[in-house]
């Protein structure tokens, strides 16, 4: 994607320190949000600064919301993450979040950060006459669809949330205290936000009018009709979820990439699976990935955390057959001259030589390839397995088992060589059973796990199971660990975000 920026010269008269009045400072060039959105540039700037969001702010420190710190939300917080570690991380592995998490406080910054510039380019974007209909039509799509996805992570970890949109930037009380907006009512906004970008967003960008490159990486339409599908799966909406799904598909546009592991490669910046992901480059905007989920003393892939990690309960679910189980780093000789490894019971002390790891790491942010410090990962955000397992789900909602459900399946399990699925074993209740597993092996630590659990009413059985096992207590009680406590800091801002019922 181009990266546009907005320059503002600003240049002053020197000034000598007298008695002298006059000797005001001349003033060369002022931007503002009126003289600031003249050009198309300009637009183009504002659209990217929403897509800047997704990440972090700068080159070393680059590790918010999907650059990093989004997973231990979405997948630590369940039955597949670990965290050996303390902290804010360590509650939330551990289940014992509270409203001063750091990391919760982080990720709800960020995600009004970009609804902030989103709100921002639109209000701005829509006067402008210095572009066409179609330009201002086209970036404001844009911006409504990364806001749409903003609000879908907000509600999918805390529920109701202060709704702001462009139409609040033009009324004076728009930062007065005001309660948080229902799922629903939040819900019904974006299904008409993502219709509208939808019917406007290009299926890709080759030999576009507005942008001059193919600017893979943007919103398409079929990211669009995505996320209204993924939102209609959160609501049990399951006749739309299969209807919304098909649009995708008939795009033609998307298929599953070959190999598993070699779709989270750094040099695999894009490819036919992908429908939205946030890109990066390890020399301009690399992100703290690879940091985050390398393995601790791996002579290859060195001077890492082993920070967000698969428990070892999960990763044994995997089938040997299955190419999934060779995105971990499960045993190897350390820099340390230790075998590091899995224990072979719970508890057991390692013989000389060897290391028992807490976890285990996996490759699918911190591959063999990448060895600088900053990473080009790309966070595959919204990809074409999840159409195909989406409407799996809904499909067996609606009808119980069918062949089409079953195909729908096989289809990510072939591309992993996993053992494939026989219509004739499975009802409505076991076949519910395996799309969650199946969702769980194919898209451990891509933020879908925690609101897959919650859905399909496991998350506090699942959780709580795996941490009765490993000695650990049952923290999760439903119904008010749906949703996240909101952040202290918020909840002092706005007292009418209540965490009453989340304790």
């Amino acid at each position: 994607m181009k990266k546009y920026t907005i320059l503002l010269l600003l240049l002053t008269a020197g000034v000598q320190f007298s008695c002298n009045n006059d000797l005001d400072p001349t003033v060369y060039s002022n931007l503002t949000n009126t003289n600031g959105y003249q050009t198309k540039s300009d637009a183009i700037a504002a659209v990217n600064s929403i897509y800047g969001r997704l990440k972090g702010p700068v080159v070393g420190d680059n590790f918010s919301y999907w650059a990093t710190r989004h997973f231990a939300l979405t997948d630590l917080a369940t039955d597949l993450g670990h965290c050996q570690y303390g902290g804010d991380p360590g509650q939330l592995s551990l289940g014992t979040w509270n409203a001063a998490n750091g990391l919760l406080k982080e990720d709800w910054n960020a995600m009004y950060k970009l609804i902030a510039n989103a709100n921002s380019a639109i209000y701005n974007i829509a006067p402008m006459t210095g572009i066409s209909d179609a330009e201002k039509a086209q970036f404001i799509a844009e911006a409504k669809f990364l806001r749409a996805s903003a609000y879908m992570d907000l509600t999918d970890s805390w529920g109701p949330v202060i709704l702001i949109t462009e139409a609040n930037l033009g009324n004076p009380a728009y930062l007065d205290q005001t309660p948080p907006t229902s799922v629903e009512d939040i819900d019904a906004f974006l299904i008409k936000e993502l219709n509208d970008a939808a019917a406007v967003l290009p299926v890709n960008y080759k030999s576009n009018a507005i942008y001059d490159s193919n600017d893979v990486g943007r919103a398409t339409k079929g990211a669009a009709l995505t996320l209204l599908a993924k939102l209609y799966l959160r609501s049990h909406s399951w006749q739309q979820v299969v209807s919304v799904t098909k649009q995708v598909m008939d795009l033609n546009e998307y298929s599953l990439f070959p190999s598993y592991n070699g779709l989270f490669k750094e040099s695999n910046k894009w490819c036919s699976e992908n429908i939205f992901s946030s890109l990066s480059d390890a020399n301009t905007n690399g992100t703290e990935l690879l940091n985050h989920f390398g393995p601790v003393d791996h002579p290859v892939v060195q001077n890492r955390w082993q920070y967000y990690t698969v428990n070892w309960d999960f990763y044994n679910t995997f089938g040997d057959e299955d190419d999934r189980k060779q995105c971990f780093f499960p045993e190897f000789m350390g820099v340390d001259g230790l075998l590091h490894k899995q224990a072979p019971t719970l508890g057991a002390e390692p013989p000389a030589g060897e290391f028992y790891m807490p976890d285990v790491s996996t490759r699918k942010y911190a591959d063999d390839e990448t060895t600088t410090y900053y990473d080009g990962h790309s966070v595959d955000i919204l990809r074409y397995a999840d159409v195909l397992l989406s409407r799996a789900e809904a499909i067996n909602e609606l009808s119980g088992p069918t062949a089409e459900a079953i195909d729908l399946i096989n289809q990510v399990k072939a591309r992993s060589h996993a053992k494939l699925l026989v219509l004739a074993d499975y009802n409505q209740t076991t076949l519910r059973d395996a799309i969650l597993q199946e969702r769980g092996w194919e898209f451990f630590f891509e933020g879908k796990r925690r609101s897959d659990l919650i859905r399909m009413n496991k998350y506090d059985v699942l959780v709580n199971a795996y941490h009765l096992r490993v000695g650990e207590a049952a923290q999760i009680k439903m119904p008010q660990n749906k949703f996240y406590t909101y952040p202290q800091s918020q909840v002092d801002l706005n007292p009418k975000l209540s965490n009453a019922d989340r304790q």
